[in-house]
C-alpha cells in the first residue's frame, strides 16, 4: 500500500472538545487554512460542521472551496481581500472579513458606489505587537470611524488581534499585547457605549492564557493534536489526527564500513540490517532530516540512516527483531509525535504537516 496519511476524525473532534473545555465561555473558529494543515480542509470542515461555531481560512480560494463543498457555517477570511472583485466574491459567499489596512476600507467605499449597501460581519484587526497585519493601536478608532462611514451597512463590526509569542514562557510579550488590546477595547466602549465582540486566542492563547481567549477563539495546531508549546505543555488530552506511515520495500544486509544512500553520509559501524522504506522528500519528508531521526515500527523505534531521497529512506533496524518486506512503519503520528520528528528536522510540526505532498493518499477514519 505504500505511504499514506491516516486522518482520525474522531481524534479531531476529541481535540476540539479539549479546546472547548479550556474556553467554555468562548465561541470557536476552527482554523482550516492550508488545507487544514495538510489534513484536508473539506473533510475536516465536514467533520466539525455544527460542532465548531465556524471556520477560519487565510485566502478567498480556500473559503470558496468550503462553500462549494457544502459548508454553510460562518467562515472567517483571516487575510481579508486585496481586490474589489474579491470583495464582491467574498460578500456573495457570505464570509466574515478581516480588515487590517486602509486600502481594504477604500474597497468598501467603492463597493458602496457600485450600489452594494450591505455586508456581513467585519473584524477590525489590531496590531498589538506581532507587527505583521493590523492597525496600530493609535489608528484603530479612526479606522472604526471610516468603516462605519464607508456607505456599506455592516452586520457587525468586531475587534481581533493575534499573539506573537503565546507559546513561550517567561516573556512579557503576551501580557503586554493583552494590555494594549484591553485599552483599545475600553476606548471603543467609551466611544460607542457598548463593548465590541473580540477574538484573541490561537491554540497557545486558548490553552495557556485564559485571559487571552476572548469571545471567539481561533485554534489551529491544537485541533490536529499538537501541543502549542513544547516548553509549557498545554497538550493534555490532545491526540494526533494524522498518522503518516509507509511500508518496508526491501531489507539489506550492509557490512561494517560500507555506506548507505547518496553522498555516503552514513557508514555502518557494525554489520547492519537496513530497511528501505517507500517515503521521501517528494512525499513531504524534509531532505535535511538527519541520520538518527526516529522511525516507529511495531517492535520499537529505529534510526534513519543516511540522506532522505526523493522516494525512499533507509532505516537501521539492526536492533529490531524480524523486520520484513511489507511491514508498516510510522513516520509520525501514533506512537511517534510529529513534534518529535520536527525537532530532529530543526523545524516545527506545522511545516511537516503542511508539507505532506498531494501524491500521498489520505485515508479518513472515525
Amino acid at each position: 500500500m505504500g505511504i499514506r496519511a491516516r486522518i482520525d476524525l474522531a481524534a479531531l473532534r476529541g481535540n476540539f472538545s479539549v479546546l472547548r473545555r479550556a474556553a467554555p465561555g468562548s465561541r470557536a473558529f476552527a482554523v482550516v487554512k492550508a488545507d487544514a494543515y495538510g489534513h484536508g480542509a473539506l473533510q475536516v470542515a465536514r467533520a466539525l460542521s455544527g460542532v465548531a461555531d465556524g471556520f477560519a481560512v487565510a485566502r478567498l480560494g480556500e473559503a470558496i472551496e468550503l462553500r462549494d463543498g457544502g459548508i454553510q457555517d460562518p467562515i472567517l477570511l483571516l487575510e481579508g481581500v486585496s481586490a474589489d472583485d474579491d470583495l464582491a466574491a467574498a460578500l456573495a459567499a457570505g464570509l466574515d472579513l478581516v480588515v487590517h489596512e486602509p486600502g481594504q476600507i477604500a474597497m468598501f467605499r467603492r463597493l458602496a458606489a457600485r450600489g452594494v449597501h450591505s455586508a456581513p460581519i467585519v473584524w477590525l484587526k489590531v496590531d498589538t505587537g506581532m507587527n505583521r497585519l493590523g492597525f496600530r493601536p493609535e489608528a484603530v478608532l479612526e479606522a472604526r470611524s471610516q468603516l462605519l462611514a464607508c456607505g456599506v451597512a455592516l452586520r457587525d463590526l468586531r475587534l481581533m488581534t493575534h499573539f506573537a509569542r503565546a507559546d513561550e514562557p517567561g516573556v512579557d510579550t503576551t501580557p503586554a499585547q493583552l494590555a494594549r488590546f484591553a485599552s483599545i477595547v475600553t476606548a471603543w466602549e467609551q466611544l460607542s457605549g457598548s463593548r465590541p465582540v473580540v477574538s484573541i486566542g490561537n491554540s497557545a492563547g486558548t490553552l495557556l492564557w485564559p485571559a487571552g481567549q476572548g469571545d471567539w477563539i481561533r485554534p489551529g495546531i491544537a485541533l490536529y493534536g499538537v501541543p502549542p508549546s513544547a516548553e509549557r505543555g498545554g497538550g493534555d488530552g490532545l491526540a494526533p489526527v494524522m498518522t503518516l506511515s509507509t511500508e518496508v520495500i526491501a531489507v539489506r544486509e550492509v557490512p561494517r564500513g560500507e555506506t548507505v544512500g547518496y553522498g555516503g553520509t552514513w557508514q555502518a559501524a557494525r554489520d547492519s540490517k537496513i530497511a528501505i522504506l517507500a517515503a521521501g522528500y517528494a512525499d513531504g519528508l524534509p531532505r535535511h532530516l538527519p541520520s538518527g531521526a526516529p522511525v516507529a515500527f511495531r517492535a520499537g523505534h529505529a534510526p534513519l540512516a543516511g540522506r532522505v531521497s526523493m522516494d525512499m529512506i533507509a532505516v537501521d533496524v539492526t536492533d529490531l527483531p524480524a523486520i520484513a518486506v511489507g511491514e508498516r512503519a510510522v513516520l509520525w503520528g501514533e506512537g511517534l509525535p510529529v513534534e518529535t520528528v520536527a525537532g530532529w528536522a530543526g523545524t516545527i510540526a506545522y511545516e511537516l504537516l503542511c508539507a505532506v505532498a498531494p501524491r500521498v493518499p489520505r485515508e479518513y477514519v472515525g
